[in-house]
């Protein structure tokens, strides 16, 4: 079965493209391949975790990082928050099977790039010693 979603006005009518700078797959695209937004939708491909636990998983991210990367990727509907009302509260976050997808590609991008680092590493040696 196909739903359809409501677009705000004059959306619908024009089709995504990433290098128009009006449009708005150019701000998700921003969301999922910038720095924290990666790293965090990789480790959430693994499972649910807390803010704690996927902070320590992110190594080098920071709190308040953290917070607007994981608000940014649920707002695109890539992440999901529950927030259980215990004390202290707990907060779990988990992809969405949209963040699925997504985190499924990007994972491939990844293990390309961590498979390649011998190559790239002898690259920038080489592109090093031609400048100095």
């Amino acid at each position: 079965m196909t739903t359809t979603q409501e677009l705000p006005e004059g959306l619908g009518d024009l089709p995504f493209n990433v290098f128009a700078k009006a449009c708005p797959s150019r701000g998700t695209l921003e969301h999922v391949t910038g720095r924290w937004g990666g790293l965090a939708l990789g480790a959430l491909y693994e499972g649910s975790l807390r803010f704690n636990e996927l902070r320590r998983r992110v190594d080098g991210v920071s709190e308040k990082m953290l917070s607007q990367t994981l608000h940014a990727l649920e707002r695109d509907g890539l992440v999901h928050r529950e927030a259980q009302p215990t004390n202290p509260p707990r907060v779990d976050y988990e992809l969405t099977p949209l963040g699925r997808e997504v985190a499924e590609r990007l994972l491939a991008l990844i293990h390309c790039v961590e498979g390649s680092m011998e190559e790239v590493l002898a690259a920038r040696e080489r592109y090093d010693s031609a400048r100095a």
